[in-house]
Order: structure tokens, then C-alpha cells, then sequence
């Protein structure tokens, strides 16, 4: 499929997903929203790729919605902004957690409103120096969409979730990775690379247990600890009879490094 507001490839295990609005800050517009989500479909389907890399063209990461969007757009009656949650922030969240692979959001620059929170629902957060994060929304009269008001009590306690949700402070990426936002900062001239090596390192990785992981991190926020035990037990069970575990085992004993196929 040909895109206009995102790229899209697969390469050696690696899904790279840029949003492509580089004069608009990569927001999102309707038909943005309808190429990402046709993209990450392909991608749950996709046995090729075993990572997604999800950043930004241009000087930024993802200012959030295009305020001048048809979809979003007051009019004298007002606007449902709840219909475009429903419509197309809550598919794209919960089609990031549940794409079985690491998912990877490489942070260029400045991520707002939703954009912030759609970068704070991938697997990893790797920012450069010079990258911020806004949850911009007070200033528009509205609340912390696309699971900000869920993450960011977790991520960080209530008292800097709150911070950050009533002032719509912009916090650095270095600060955000001191408080345990996100998971790595790095220099701007080291950024390219840092990704690079990161998905290439989850390309060759035992992606089912990956998966699998990310997976049982997630649920356990909803789950007792006698809970918890009882699905790692059950996920042990499945991938013990993996292939990937049969070759961990092998390399290990052969002490060489293991070749996994994400099977």
C-alpha cells in the first residue's frame, strides 16, 4: 500500500513506522490515523519483523492531533471529542500494546499532548537529549487522553503525574529518564545509532517470549500476586515448548550464541 502521511518498511526483523507530517509536527489527521492503523494491522500479521521502531520526521516526535482537522474542528454546537478517542486514540494505544513483538518509540523531539502519551504506551522510550514531552491538554480545557491519566500515576506517582497534567509543563528528556518516564536518553549525534542497535539487538531476541513479557509486565497491574505466579507458571509452561527455548538451552550448553527465530 502507497502511504502519504506515514513510512512504513520491514527489514532484517526491524519495522520502522515514521509519521511523515514534518510541517505539521507529524499530528495527526484523519487519514494519518487510517495509515498507522493499516500498518500496525500488517504488522500483527507480519512473521518478517520481530520489532517496530515508531518515531518521527523532522524536528519532532508528534505534536498530537491536528487542531485544524475536520474530525476535531468546533463548530458552533461544540465538538465529540469522545467519539475521536473511540474512533481512533483507543485503537491505536491498545493496537501498540498488544502487537506481539517490542515495540520501540524513538523520540526525535518534542512529543505532545497525545503524541507524549502514544509514545509512552510503546515497550521502550528512547529520547534524544533534546526532546521533550508536554501533556498539553490543560491548556486547551481538556484531560490527558490516550492512557496519559492511566500511565502517568503509574510511571511516576500521583504527585508528578498531577504536576505535569495541571501545569502542562514541558519536561526534558533527560529529566523524564531521571524519573523513570522513559526508558534511555541519549545525545543527539548518538541517537540514530542507539536505536539502530536497540532493535537490532530485539530483532535477534526470542520474540514469542518477548511477547510474552511485555504481556505478563502489563496485565499484573490488574492482578494479585498469587495471580501473577500462577501466569508466569502458565506462560513458562507454553514456552518451554518452544523453539526458542530449545536453542537458548543449546547455546547455552554448546556456549555459543544462540540463533532464535521468534518461534
Amino acid at each position: 500500500m502507497s502511504y502519504q502521511t506515514i513510512l512504513f518498511d520491514v527489514s532484517e526483523g526491524i519495522a520502522r513506522l515514521t509519521l511523515n507530517r514534518p510541517d505539521r509536527l507529524n499530528s495527526f489527521n484523519v487519514e494519518m490515523h487510517g495509515e498507522v492503523r493499516d500498518a500496525l494491522s500488517r504488522l500483527a500479521e507480519d512473521r518478517a519483523a520481530r520489532v517496530l521502531v515508531l518515531t518521527g520526521a523532522g524536528r519532532g516526535f508528534c505534536a498530537g492531533q491536528d487542531l485544524g482537522d475536520r474530525a476535531v474542528a468546533p463548530g458552533a454546537q461544540g465538538v465529540d471529542l469522545g467519539e475521536s478517542i473511540d474512533k481512533y486514540y483507543k485503537p491505536l494505544v491498545l493496537a501498540l500494546r498488544n502487537l506481539p513483538m517490542p515495540v520501540i518509540a524513538a523520540v526525535n523531539g518534542v512529543a505532545a499532548g497525545a503524541g507524549a502519551n502514544i509514545a509512552l504506551s510503546c515497550d521502550l522510550v528512547i529520547a534524544t537529549r533534546s526532546a521533550s514531552f508536554i501533556q498539553s491538554f490543560s491548556k486547551l480545557g481538556l484531560v490527558p487522553d490516550s492512557g496519559g491519566t492511566w500511565l502517568l500515576p503509574r510511571l511516576l506517582g500521583n504527585a508528578r503525574a498531577m504536576g505535569l497534567a495541571l501545569l502542562a509543563d514541558k519536561l526534558p528528556a533527560e529529566q523524564a529518564a531521571q524519573w523513570g518516564l522513559i526508558w534511555r536518553c541519549v545525545e543527539d549525534a548518538e541517537f540514530k545509532q542507539a536505536v539502530d542497535t536497540l532493535a537490532q539487538q530485539l530483532a535477534l531476541a526470542p520474540t514469542r517470549g518477548l511477547a510474552r513479557t511485555k504481556q505478563a509486565i502489563y496485565e499484573s497491574w490488574g492482578r494479585s500476586l498469587d495471580q501473577q505466579l500462577d501466569q508466569e507458571r502458565d506462560f513458562q509452561r507454553e514456552l518451554g515448548r518452544s523453539q526458542d527455548y530449545a536453542e537458548g538451552v543449546a547455546a547455552f550448553t554448546d556456549k555459543r550464541n544462540p540463533k532464535f527465530t521468534g518461534r
